[in-house]
């Protein structure tokens, strides 16, 4: 009976994630007035009241909902006006890339520090032209960006800073909400975020006057029966909302079991010759979105492909995220069709960028996320270290 178990064990499929979900029943109480009402978009009570208590939660001053973070993120740069070029890191997920496309600017990459894959604020200077009108750092994996050194340099060459903040929900710096960076951040809700509304997104910004062009962008250009501006349609439903609210409620429960995942594989993977972990940030709060591991071939004794194959023969499924860079995904053949505002001297300035941030290549041919989630056991977090360390050159 005993081998019986540990088979099934080594059977389980561990994903690199899995969606957050409260109780059913307490979703089912919370759409149950949905019934009554027949009041399921265009900005419902859930949606109003999410908006509400997210402005709490993240400390923001003003906040808009949208049915997914790229929306959020291309209508937020829209919305702003911005044109020209936007110095960015490659070191993401393809939507920051092409949210920035979508608008009708051009991508400007920057390299990024080895130690916590954010943008390497010293290296930025060195690519503000005339054209350049802001800053779009990525608060990738939940690390905060130099935030006052960037925003030191945006005004002091007045451009906008405007944050992929897609990972960070929760996180905080000292006293201050990752929300409170920039002119404005973008939170993904996604259903493998850590915190989610299934799908969904969200900017938080301090401009008031966001707030109407935001919301005329996001629903057709029409406020109050008006039509302001040609917009799109990206409203956050109410059942997506109820799903945040519940989620909402659970949240700090969720970092907290994450919190114990993560420190479980530090402590089984620290020190080990060839494994490089995420720094930890001083006087950072983090999340615990994901749990990325650099592997070095040369001291490890396996490469990133070794690992994740090894991995994926015992079920277990970790991420190449993110692979590969997006100014490495730019090629002739996937712009030749693209239908933006962009000309052809900035498309051929995107294709010579391919080679010119080093770090952040290295970095997407040795990273690899391990699965993490509030559900993951202890017991799980040690079947996956113990076959990672099976390959380690001893």
């Amino acid at each position: 009976m005993a081998d019986q178990n540990n088979q099934k064990k080594s059977d389980e499929k561990i994903l690199v994630t899995r969606s957050s979900m409260p109780p059913f029943e307490e979703y089912a109480a919370e759409i149950r007035d949905l019934w009554d009402s027949h009041w399921i978009t265009n900005m419902g009570v859930k949606h109003e009241e999410l908006e509400k208590r997210l402005c709490e939660y993240l400390s923001a001053e003003h906040i808009c909902l949208f049915s997914n973070g790229h929306m959020a993120l291309e209508l937020s740069l829209e919305a702003m006006g911005l044109k020209g070029e936007i110095i960015t890191t490659p070191f993401t997920f393809a939507s920051t890339t092409w949210a920035i496309l979508r608008s009708g600017c051009t991508p400007v990459f920057c390299d990024i520090h080895a130690d916590d894959f954010t943008i390497d604020e010293t290296k930025i200077e060195d690519l503000i032209t005339e054209k350049t009108c802001a800053i779009l750092p990525v608060q990738v994996y939940g690390n905060v960006c130099r935030t006052s050194a960037i925003e030191k340099i945006a005004a002091s060459h007045g451009l906008k800073v405007i944050y992929d903040a897609a990972h960070a929900f929760g996180v905080r710096v000292g006293d201050r909400g990752a929300a409170s960076f920039g002119d404005l951040s973008m939170f993904s809700f996604h259903a493998t975020k850590v915190f989610n509304t299934i799908e969904g997104g969200a900017v938080c910004f301090h401009d008031p006057s966001l707030s109407d062009r935001l919301f005329r962008i996001k629903n057709f250009g029409i406020q109050e029966n008006d039509v302001h501006t040609i917009g799109a349609n990206s409203k956050m439903n109410e059942f997506q909302a109820a799903m945040g609210l519940c989620n909402l409620r659970h949240v700090s429960d969720d970092i907290a079991l994450r919190k114990t995942v993560s420190d479980h594989y530090r402590k089984r993977l620290s020190g080990v010759p060839g494994i490089r972990l995420n720094a930890v940030q001083p006087d950072v709060t983090p999340n615990y979105a994901y749990f990325p591991v650099v592997f070095e071939q040369e001291l490890f004794g396996a490469g990133r492909a070794d690992v994740e194959s090894m991995l994926k023969q015992n079920n277990i499924f970790p991420r190449r995220y993110f692979y590969p860079c997006t100014n490495e995904m730019i090629t002739d053949e996937n712009i030749s069709g693209f239908t933006g505002q962009l000309n052809k001297e900035a498309m051929d300035a995107m294709l010579r960028q391919r080679s010119t941030t080093p770090t952040a290549s290295k970095i997407s041919d040795q990273v690899l996320t391990l699965p993490i989630y509030a559900g993951l056991s202890a017991e799980n977090v040690d079947r996956i270290c113990d076959v990672i360390l099976s390959l380690h050159r001893s």
